[in-house]
Formats: C-alpha cells, sequence, structure tokens
C-alpha cells in the first residue's frame, strides 16, 4: 500500500466540500458580530458624548438659577 505524496493529498484537500457549509456560516456569524460591536461601540461613545453635553447644560443653568437668587 503507497502511501499517498503531498501534491495528492493538497489536491484531495482542495476539492474536499465537506465542512465548507458550517465554515461559511461560522465567518458570516463572526463578521456580523463584529458589525455589532463596532456599532455599538460608536453608539456608546455618541450617547456618551450627549450625556455630557446635557450634564454640563443642566449644571450652567442650576448655577445661573443659584447665583439669580442668591
Amino acid at each position: 500500500m503507497r502511501t499517498p505524496d503531498l501534491q495528492t493529498f493538497l489536491r484531495r484537500f482542495s476539492r474536499d466540500e465537506s465542512g465548507s457549509n458550517a465554515l461559511e456560516y461560522g465567518l458570516i456569524v463572526g463578521f456580523v458580530s463584529l458589525a455589532i460591536v463596532a456599532g455599538a461601540s460608536a453608539a456608546g461613545t455618541a450617547l456618551g458624548t450627549m450625556f455630557t453635553k446635557i450634564g454640563t447644560a443642566v449644571g450652567t443653568v442650576t448655577t445661573s438659577i443659584t447665583a439669580t437668587a442668591a
């Protein structure tokens, strides 16, 4: 019995399609997850900036009201 050489192995390996659907679905899930994480990070940063601006505005108004009342 002869053992297959590297060229034969690579030829068979390149033609073998078993498991490729699972691999493709795994890649799709990975890319979608990456997009979700990137979107959530961007949204989180934008929300943080927005709440900081709101907090600053509220603090300014509160300081103005306190200074006027005194």
